[in-house]
């Protein structure tokens, strides 16, 4: 099916540190942005491509992006929240795709196969997210009060464990009809709306879950660079084995 690809890049990147915002970092040589486009442009080939950047950072991705072999994308101003950043994204669609990615422009090491099964699902029953099961315990605090009392006594009384068992860990891209993701954002912007999943959910339109992957990580802080250009460096390797 005819897909389009909004990939958000709207973040300060103030948990990784310095002045340079995330997607704009550099990873295994590349901007993790590049990477991210690139991905996409492999996996879904022929896609209209729209990355949605603050205003004020989108003459230095141009400039950024001109040292680099970038996969064709346009490029378009973002919100105040993703919410918005989205909705941009959608109002610059000009393909009239049937199917819509969105993606979070600091998850750059997906896998082609994955983005191909969230899309195969999305094609089959509307809606689809990629999922991952958690490996660590949770626990649901309690009251409001408890919130910033992470000391000891005190914050175990004022919490619950949680099965994780019936807990995913929800990634991108998430892909839906454009029909469905039109009409959802229609709706006024609401605080609860933290991916586009729970738009598409208040619409009243079901969503399908699909096996994501570990690897799929969405770089947020430094030890997170850490790893993806470890896995990266892996990657490499095993495609080249003479290099060995």
């Amino acid at each position: 099916m005819r897909t389009g690809v909004i990939i958000v890049a709207g973040g300060s990147g103030r948990r990784v540190g310095g002045s340079l915002p995330k997607q704009f970092r550099i990873l295994g040589g590349v901007p993790v942005l590049a990477r991210t486009i690139n991905l996409f442009a492999a996996a879904c080939p022929g896609a209209e491509i729209i990355a949605v950047l603050p205003e004020e950072h989108i003459g230095f991705w141009n400039d950024l992006a001109a040292r680099f072999d970038v996969a064709r994308h346009k490029v378009v101003a973002g919100g105040t929240e993703r919410y918005h950043s989205v909705k941009k994204g959608l109002e610059a669609l000009k393909s009239d795709p049937e199917l819509v990615a969105v993606q979070d422009g600091v998850r750059p090491l997906g896998s082609k196969e994955m983005i191909r099964r969230v899309a195969e699902a999305a094609a089959q029953f509307g809606a689809a997210i990629p999922v991952v099961e958690p490996v660590d315990s949770f626990r649901e605090l309690d009251a409001e009060e408890t919130a910033n009392r992470i000391d000891g006594a005190a914050a175990t009384a004022g919490s619950h464990a949680i099965d994780r068992r019936r807990l995913r860990i929800v990634q991108t891209p998430q892909i839906f009809r454009t029909e469905w993701l039109r009409k959802a954002y229609n709706a006024p912007y609401r605080p609860e709306f933290t991916d586009d999943a729970s738009v598409v959910e208040a619409a009243g339109y079901p969503l399908r879950l699909a096996e994501g992957e570990r690897e799929n990580l969405k770089l947020t802080t430094p030890g997170d660079f850490v790893i993806a250009e470890a896995l990266i460096s892996a990657r490499e390797e095993a495609e080249d084995p003479a290099e060995k």
